[in-house]
């Protein structure tokens, strides 16, 4: 793609709110120069808003207040004036019931924010999972000139010289407990050793995923995606965004002219290439709703189908996201989707020039941690769409994350009508199932469990574990934790809580599942589902107030990208008229 940067210079959106002598340009210049800014700092250089999402109670992010100093000097570098901006920042490991919930909120947030202010263009500091989509979904809405940093991963996590990866080794070693294979003690004593430095999970779960997503789509400078948060390159790399968002606003390359149908196909292969989060399916198809481009759950089937995964990391692999750093990082994994005609390497990114030329240099440094494609974890690791009678809307399975021996199976189902029945129910041994049962869980879709928790990859019942099972199948409408693994079914479309069939399942009802065929099928007549259909009732509404009912009430389908309809699409940055 070729792409003609705008003359300069030319008259900045900012100078609506610095430039010239009327009394509202005073106004607004005046009370900035409490801050002791010097009056050529408002003659029409770009205006940076640096978008930190940094908290105390957001760990992931919890250096970006040091990373935004170091954008802040590329800046200057460069010629701009920085102004940070404190963001919301929703964190999945305090939010409740999920971080999920918030992303719309923090999304509206961010766009208000950047379309009511002097902003000519934006860095989106990130990290944690919910953070990054957010970030980007405001800045594709209001179309303002927009680069990507995120805080990078932990360190590797050890105990008692293993690998640890955080949330993978949570899951793995809570269902250890279960099963009698680990002591309480020695979980308490892991617990230090999961998340030992700053940045967001060390697995590829959903916040590595969503980096490397932002760096496939085009919208990070290449290599952003593996640095570790304590590396010093790290700091080398927010300093460099700095500089380079200045040249973008001075060539006004928006995030519109970077994310392109092309680059959202660019970011799905390369989601079955690293073994992705499924969460990462909802927070393309709702970033691409907001730039306008037309991205749907068949485009993630055909783009990923018969994409190897070759990154060897957990929760698919035994490497850590510091490993894939050392080994080459992102880079290299899109050049060998290049090499294999995977890759429009046309695609423009945030550098002013296209990925293939990004990444044409790269070079692997450890063929264990990025495999050749012949010793690839999945032969098809891309995200696997399901359709049937029981998602008519589609539902989505991780291969990679996945046992092969239950790709295709059927087995009788056993029913949970919301999270609680089963946490009343999982753990008590009179209850009727085995591994060859298919686990279902209810109500805990978009609008179910408001925001879609982290439900889906239910923990196995002591019985089963205890036979040394360490997987079933598991079909839900929530979703799962990128950390997370097994063949679980998730986003199950439409949910339960909207009447979709998923609502109507019943204990005893044999379901199959037949991964390479796409099938999800519950094995009873079409009458009988129309009829059970017929006879559901909705249950009362959990919320009568507040943004919890707004929520619920405007919520779309985990289908399209679980987003607010009247947020869909580019609603520019026209400057809001002055009231002063």
């Amino acid at each position: 793609m070729t792409f003609t940067p705008a003359p300069w210079p030319r008259t900045l959106r900012s100078q609506e709110w610095y430039g010239g002598t009327s009394r509202d340009n005073i106004y607004h210049r005046g009370w900035l120069k409490n801050q002791g800014y010097p009056d050529d700092l408002f003659d029409g250089r770009p205006v940076i808003g640096i978008l930190n999402t940094w908290s105390d109670l957001t760990p992931c992010n919890g250096h970006l207040r040091e990373l935004a100093e170091k954008v802040k000097a590329g800046v200057w570098e460069a010629g701009g004036f920085p102004v940070e901006v404190p963001v919301f920042s929703a964190s999945e490991n305090t939010f409740r019931p999920t971080a999920m919930m918030y992303r719309n909120l923090a999304a509206m947030a961010v766009e208000e924010v950047m379309r009511a202010q002097p902003i000519d263009g934006a860095v989106l500091l990130v990290g944690c999972d919910k953070t990054t989509p957010s970030l980007m979904m405001g800045a594709a809405s209001t179309d303002i000139p927009s680069i990507v940093v995120t805080g990078g991963p932990m360190l590797n996590g050890w105990f008692k010289g293993e690998r640890m990866g955080s949330g993978t080794a949570l899951w793995q070693m809570s269902e250890d407990i279960k099963a009698g294979k680990m002591t309480q003690e020695d979980f308490l004593a892991a617990e230090q050793a999961m998340s030992r430095s700053s940045g967001t999970c060390n697995t590829m779960g959903t916040a590595s995923t969503m980096a490397s997503m932002a760096e496939a789509l085009g919208m990070a400078l290449s290599g952003n995606a593996a640095i570790p948060g304590v590396d010093s390159r790290r700091r080398v790399m927010a300093q460099m965004t700095g500089r380079r968002i200045v040249q973008m606003v001075k060539d006004d390359l928006k995030p519109s002219d970077i994310m392109t149908k092309q680059a959202f196909e660019n970011a799905i292969r390369c989601n079955g290439a690293i073994g992705g989060s499924t969460n990462a399916v909802i927070h393309l198809l709702a970033l691409a709703g907001r730039v306008g481009v037309d991205l749907t759950l068949d485009d993630w089937d055909r783009c990923g189908r018969d994409v190897p995964t070759i990154v060897n990391l957990m929760p698919s692999g035994k490497y850590l996201m510091e490993e894939f750093f050392y080994a080459g990082g992102l880079p290299v994994v899109l050049k060998r989707l290049s090499e294999a005609g995977m890759l429009h390497d046309d695609a423009l990114t945030v550098s002013g020039t296209t990925i293939g030329e990004e990444v044409a240099g790269a070079q692997n440094w450890n063929d264990d941690v990025i495999l050749p494609v012949e010793k690839a974890l999945a032969a098809s690791g891309g995200i696997a769409v399901l359709r049937g009678n029981l998602a008519p809307n589609g539902a989505v399975l991780k291969p990679s994350a996945a046992s092969p021996h239950l790709m295709k199976h059927r087995g009788r189902a056993v029913v949970f009508e919301d999270i609680d029945d089963y946490k009343a129910r999982i753990n008590d041994d009179a209850l009727d199932i085995d591994e060859n049962c298919v686990m279902v869980l209810k109500n805990c879709g978009p609008k179910g469990y408001p925001g879609m928790s982290e439900v889906g990859n239910m923990g196995l019942p002591p019985k089963v574990l205890k036979k040394g099972i360490t997987d079933m199948v598991r079909i839900s409408d929530a979703r799962m934790s990128g950390t997370a693994y097994g063949t679980v079914v998730l986003h199950t479309a439409p949910e339960a809580a909207a009447g979709g069939p998923l609502a109507v399942v019943r204990t005893g009802d044999m379901i199959e599942l037949d991964v390479e065929a796409r099938r999800i099928h519950l094995d009873i007549s079409d009458d009988e589902l129309a009829a059970r259909l017929a006879a559901w009732t909705p249950a009362a509404p959990m919320f009568t107030s507040g943004y919890s009912k707004l929520f619920v009430d405007m919520v779309e389908g985990a289908d399209t990208g679980a987003d607010f309809g009247i947020l869909k699409g580019n609603r520019g940055n026209e400057v809001p008229r002055d009231s002063h």
